[in-house]
């Protein structure tokens, strides 16, 4: 059996349990509070990471088209359908029990929330597999195009100016620059802690880790993937963004970050905890809403639905994993791209 990459499962953990508790805090009211908002000032960047895993661990995207764009889809956007309908069947059993609660209009409510932001009421997070799958394609034609790949770095700008358009793409398509331009990052990222060795590694590491800091407190600025928002300094966001994915994932593999009980296991899994934690928090809330029980404030609340939430995902894993449909594990055939 392969080894486990230990430094991205810690990294795509931590990314996986604040997305946990920025939702929970947003349904309970905690996400306004300002010692949240420090966090989330300090974690802006830990969505990134997965479209960075996903070039450094990329073999290649190249090869044939059509057998590419089949693979892609049966991966990651029959999952984003599959799941997304999940919280949509949620979305309308709890509109009947609620008698309207969420809208007078819900296919119209529905639709609008789909093509504006690629997400489903009832599972808000699909929105990334989505642009994850829009962005492996994007990539593979790119790849098609020798030198091609350089124009990635000026995707950030087409960002900016995307999100200064008032983000016109429909279907969320204003983040698939970044997310390109995060990919191509982790390859060149490996490309170059390769020839550098372990201990320089760690040091151009602690370099940009300090950096980040100064640089944040300075120049603060927070992109957030899922709107392509950009807050406060743009630039300094984005090179923020930048020194951070870079330094983390070089220290931790340059010191060879051992296995973190919990916290590796959510990262190796976390497919499973992504598309089904929002489910989860929507039926508690709901549930709570009929009984006439409100959870905004509520910190005995919002400690249980985390223990619901991880206690239930981490059941599930086994039963998840090898249902494709819902989690996109399709038995190998040497398909390129593979990351």
């Amino acid at each position: 059996m392969k080894q486990r990459n230990h430094t991205f499962d810690f990294l795509c953990g931590l990314c996986i349990v604040r997305m946990i508790l920025l939702h929970t805090f947003q349904y309970t009211g905690f996400a306004a509070q300002h010692w949240w908002n420090t966090v989330m000032d300090w974690s802006f960047y830990l969505m990134c990471f997965f479209f960075f895993k996903a070039g450094y661990f990329n073999r290649t995207t190249a090869g044939a088209t059509l057998p590419y764009i089949w693979d892609r889809t049966k991966r990651l956007l029959l999952p984003y359908i599959t799941c997304g309908l999940i919280g949509s069947v949620l979305f309308w059993l709890f509109m009947w029990l609620l008698e309207g609660e969420y809208s007078r209009n819900p296919i119209r409510f529905l639709w609008i929330h789909t093509y504006k932001v690629s997400d489903f009421y009832g599972n808000a997070p699909m929105w990334f597999l989505f642009s994850f799958y829009i962005m492996y394609i994007a990539v593979h034609f790119i790849e098609k195009v020798r030198w091609l790949h350089w124009g990635a770095l000026s995707l950030p700008f087409i960002s900016y100016w995307l999100w200064k358009e008032d983000n016109p793409l429909w279907m969320n398509l204003n983040n698939v620059c970044m997310g390109v331009f995060f990919f191509y990052l982790g390859h060149w990222w490996r490309l170059l802690t390769s020839r550098i060795g372990r201990r320089r590694e760690f040091v151009v590491s602690v370099v940009l880790l300090t950096a980040f800091v100064v640089s944040n407190l300075l120049w603060h600025g927070v992109y957030t993937m899922h709107s392509n928002l950009f807050t406060g300094n743009p630039w300094g966001a984005i090179v923020n963004t930048v020194l951070v994915v870079c330094g983390l994932s070089g220290l931790f593999l340059s010191i060879r970050l051992p296995r973190v009980p919990f916290i590796g296991y959510i990262g190796e899994h976390s497919m499973v905890y992504f598309v089904l934690h929002f489910p989860v928090l929507f039926i508690y809330r709901n549930i709570a809403l009929y009984n006439h029980v409100l959870v905004r404030g509520s910190w005995a609340d919002a400690v249980l639905m985390l223990v619901i939430v991880f206690a239930f995902c981490s059941f599930i894993v086994p039963y998840f994993e090898r249902t494709p449909v819902l989690s996109g594990r399709w038995p190998k055939k040497g398909v390129p791209g593979k990351a």
